[in-house]
C-alpha cells in the first residue's frame, strides 16, 4: 500500500489493547461495565470485519446505519444497539459517522492531509467518544465535544503506537504532506515526524481531560483510559522517538503505578 492510504488501524474502542481496557472497565460502577461491554463488542465486530475485507462487512455497516436513521435492522450489532437504547440516549449522529469512518476504511480512502487525518480519526475516534458521554449520562454539548478530542487523541496514539507493526503489513496512517515533510517514519529516521504527531496528540488530549469532570458517571475509567493512552506517547518520548524498530509498549509495572494513582483519586463523588 503506498504512504498515506487508509486501510486504517483500530477506532477508539477497539484499539484498545486488552490490558488498558480490563483497567479502565474495571473501575467503571457495574451497570456501566456492561454496558461499555456491549458497546465495544459492536465496534470491535464491525472494525474486525471491515479490516478483514469480510464479504459482509458493508451490510453490517449499512445496517447500523439504517438503525440510526430510524429504519428497522436486524443484525448482532443493532441488536445489541436496542438494547443498549432503551437505558441511554444513543445519539444517531455519532454512529452515523463512526460509519463513515468505516466507509472510508473499505473504500481505502487517501489521507492526504492532516486536515484528512483529523476528519478521520473524528469519524472512528471522536464519533465514539461521544457514544460514551451518552452512556456516561450527559448529553452536555461540553461534555461531547472534550469527549470527541478525546476520541481523536486515543486514535493518533493508536497510529503512533502501531506505526511498525503496520507498516509490516503494508499499511502505513500518516498524512501524506505529514510524509513529504519530514519523510517516511523509518526506525531512527523519525525522531521529528514523531514530535510533530505526538504534540498534535498531547494538543488533543489536553483539550480532551476536560470531558471528565463533566461526566455524571464513569469519570475514574474514563481518567483510567487517559492517562493509560497518553503515557504511550511518553514511552515513544523514553524509547528514544523510534530509535528502533517495533510495537511501543509501556512496562506493565508502570500501568500498574498509573492505575494505582487513581484508585486513590476522588472524582467528585461520580464514579
Amino acid at each position: 500500500m503506498t504512504p498515506g492510504t487508509t486501510e486504517q488501524p483500530s477506532d477508539f474502542a477497539s484499539g484498545l489493547d486488552a490490558s488498558t481496557f480490563s483497567a479502565a472497565i474495571r473501575l467503571l460502577p457495574s451497570d456501566l461495565q456492561r454496558d461499555a461491554r456491549q458497546l465495544y463488542r459492536v465496534l470491535r465486530t464491525i472494525d474486525d470485519l471491515v479490516d478483514e475485507r469480510d464479504p459482509g462487512a458493508a451490510r453490517r455497516v449499512e445496517a447500523i446505519e439504517s438503525w440510526a436513521a430510524g429504519e428497522e435492522a436486524d443484525t448482532p450489532e443493532t441488536r445489541i444497539l436496542i438494547e443498549l437504547a432503551q437505558r441511554h440516549p444513543l445519539p444517531p449522529a455519532a454512529l452515523i459517522e463512526f460509519c463513515r469512518g468505516m466507509r472510508d476504511d473499505l473504500a481505502g480512502n487517501a489521507i492526504e492531509t492532516e486536515g484528512d487525518l483529523e476528519r478521520y480519526c473524528q469519524c472512528v475516534g471522536g464519533a465514539v467518544g461521544v457514544v460514551l458521554a451518552r452512556i456516561f449520562g450527559t448529553s452536555d454539548p461540553r461534555a461531547e465535544s472534550k469527549m470527541a478530542s478525546l476520541g481523536r487523541a486515543f486514535q493518533r496514539t493508536n497510529i503512533l503506537r502501531d506505526i511498525d507493526e503496520d507498516h509490516a503489513r503494508g499499511r502505513l496512517y500518516v498524512a501524506r504532506t505529514t510524509i513529504d515533510r519530514f519523510g517516511l517514519p523509518a526506525p531512527g529516521a523519525r525522531a521529528e515526524l514523531l514530535r510533530d504527531q505526538i504534540a498534535r496528540a498531547d494538543r488533543l488530549y489536553e483539550e480532551g481531560l476536560d470531558a471528565i469532570p463533566l461526566l455524571p458517571r464513569g469519570r475514574r475509567g474514563m481518567a483510567v483510559s487517559a492517562t493509560l493512552y497518553r503515557e504511550i506517547l511518553r514511552q515513544i518520548e523514553r524509547d528514544g522517538f523510534g530509535a528502533m524498530a517495533g510495537r511501543v509498549v509501556v512496562p506493565a509495572w508502570r500501568r500498574h503505578l498509573l492505575v494505582a494513582k487513581h484508585r486513590l483519586t476522588v472524582y467528585g463523588g461520580a464514579q
